[in-house]
């Protein structure tokens, strides 16, 4: 793939560090949204750029057709939820009351972006993946998974999905904060994603 990508590049790395932290209400509506196929959905979440030191507040809407939408404003760090501002965000463009979410669970990963030469197609490679359950205090990583997600400006002809295909790798959706409480919290059902967890064990052991 080397001829016909770009690596993004940022203050002289090629593998870029991103820490997570996930929002969710007391009794995890948001996942549970998530895990019964409810549309529309939402996910909060705090994403740090640990390479530029930049932190954003990211909101994602899934609407009932499957498009996601993300709003975001920059913020200094998780204390500043307490502020009007943010507090106003939040309750602009969220169905959730800022009073009502709390730190759920944290993540890091490392993460290679390329971009194609046509400019018209962008791939993540997320690697090292490692969870921290704030409820349970339940910690996890699974070093052996690498997550590749594929995003696509219209319906341009994919090399990467190609090349993937070849070596049987095939599509499956995956949500990493779904993924990381499922490992980190016992208590929850996880009855909708049985099936994907059985997939990634599959991949590890094999």
């Amino acid at each position: 793939m080397k001829d016909r990508y770009y690596v993004q590049e940022i203050n002289g790395h090629r593998v870029s560090l991103y820490h997570t932290t996930y929002l969710d209400t007391e009794n995890i509506a948001m996942y549970l949204a998530h895990q019964s196929g409810r549309r529309p959905r939402e996910k909060i979440r705090l994403r740090s750029y640990i390479d530029t030191g930049q932190t954003f507040l990211e909101i994602k809407d899934k609407n009932n057709k499957g498009r996601t939408r993300k709003t975001r404003i920059p913020i200094e760090d998780i204390n500043q939820l307490q502020t009007a501002d943010v507090q106003g965000f939040i309750t602009e463009k969220s169905h959730f009351s800022p009073g009502d979410i709390f730190p759920r669970l944290k993540n890091s990963f490392y993460r290679i972006t390329l971009v194609n030469v046509e400019m018209t197609e962008r791939l993540t490679i997320d690697l090292d993946i490692r969870f921290l359950n704030v409820y349970t205090q339940q910690a996890c990583k699974i070093e052996e998974l690498v997550i590749v997600e594929l995003k696509q400006d219209g319906n341009y002809t994919s090399y990467a999905k190609k090349i993937l295909s070849q070596h049987q790798i095939r599509p499956a959706s995956i949500s990493k904060y779904c993924l990381g409480s499922i490992l980190t919290d016992d208590t929850i059902k996880y009855n909708r994603f049985k099936k994907k967890i059985r997939y990634i064990n599959k991949l590890i052991n094999t």
